[in-house]
């Protein structure tokens, strides 16, 4: 399952909902950073709810609008995976519009240039732990 978390305290909940046996195995964890009234789009408040996923879990660390790409990485430099698209940011830059096309590839880009691995479709499922359906 994934659990978006836009404050702490949506992590402390998902925690305990995953101690109490209320989900099955280690949910996927969405840090949502840059939300009105939630936690700020910076590197302390994704590294201290990073610090609050449970080791066996898996995290993605997003910005919304602006903060989007250097959420992304934020992210990357502190171990977890990433979220880019429309539903989070419109543009690619200041002014211009976006596609989801053109949001991934400047993420690969800055996922790379970090040294880090992007995943395949097939290793995405798998780590995902989804069944292949065609």
């Amino acid at each position: 399952p994934e659990m978006e978390a836009f404050e702490m305290g949506h992590l402390w909940f998902a925690n305990q909902l995953y101690k109490e046996g209320l989900v099955n195995d280690p949910p996927w964890y969405q840090i949502c950073l840059g939300i009105p009234w939630g936690a700020p789009a910076n590197t302390s408040a994704m590294k201290t709810m990073a610090d609050m996923v449970p080791k066996e879990g898996m995290w993605a660390g997003f910005g919304i609008g602006r903060h989007e790409m250097p959420m992304v990485a934020q992210a990357v430099l502190l171990g977890g995976n990433v979220r880019v698209g429309l539903e989070d940011n419109l543009y690619l830059e200041k002014g211009v519009f976006a596609s989801n096309g053109q949001l991934v590839e400047k993420a690969v880009r800055i996922v790379e240039d970090l040294g880090a691995k992007i995943l395949t479709p097939s290793e995405t499922r798998e780590t995902l732990k989804l069944k292949k359906h065609f």
